[in-house]
């Protein structure tokens, strides 16, 4: 896995689960992740947003630990929130990193009680963690990345009051948005709520080039 300066924990750790190639989204995005900017990546469906994002949180949060959330991700629904959150399980073995995950489905209370003990990695639900940011008053002064993962179907719902609230309520952070496609909503919420942002736009010929060279290597 070979990215500029990457954690070498973090790299063993993915070279250990069968990642020794960056994809071409890594690639091209990893050292601006890296540097704390505002990021838009259009990418698309299956070229390893997700994994992208894990890779990222890790690298960003290893070395360091608070009491309160330095990394919070928005993503769809239930299914999504606990695949991200196996997804940093499989990859942050080396690290100490507390990451819980909430849902419409689960139990208010529980929810946040356990985050107010102490996570690194909130991932959530705009429902819920817009519910739980309005009545718990979460401290988000040490929150590093605020991360929207899968923007179109999220925007398609009409979150984007929630989301917004969310990100009023931090004063400074890196914010990144993830998409298969750009649109007049995700531009609209972009301008709302980050600073100058950085556009990667990776096709589908640059994922299907990295496929090719994979298969050549095995």
């Amino acid at each position: 896995m070979k990215l500029k300066k990457i954690n070498e924990d973090l790299k063993q750790t993915l070279i250990d689960n069968g990642l020794t190639e960056a994809n071409a989204m890594q690639q091209e995005t990893f050292s601006t992740i890296k540097s704390g900017a505002d990021c838009i990546i259009v990418a698309p469906k299956g070229s390893g947003k997700t994994t992208t994002i894990v890779i990222n949180v890790i690298q960003q949060l290893v070395k360091e630990g608070e009491q309160s959330p330095r990394a919070l991700i928005i993503v769809e629904d239930k299914a999504k929130v606990l695949a991200m959150a196996e997804l940093f399980e499989k990859y942050g073995k080396h690290t100490d990193l507390n990451v819980y995950g909430v849902h419409d489905k689960g139990d208010m209370e529980y929810d946040k009680n356990f985050v107010s003990g102490g996570v690194d990695v909130l991932i959530g639900t705009p429902n819920k963690l817009s519910d739980m940011f309005t009545t718990a008053g979460f401290n988000v002064n040490r929150l590093k990345m605020f991360i929207l993962d899968d923007a179109d179907p999220i925007l398609k719902l009409r979150h984007e009051t929630r989301i917004m609230r969310i990100s009023n309520s931090i004063v400074r952070t890196q914010r990144i948005i993830f998409t298969e496609q750009l649109s007049d909503r995700i531009d609209s919420l972009a301008d709302k709520m980050m600073t100058e942002p950085f556009l990667f736009e990776i096709d589908e010929e640059d994922e299907e080039d990295e496929e090719d060279e994979e298969g050549e290597e095995e």
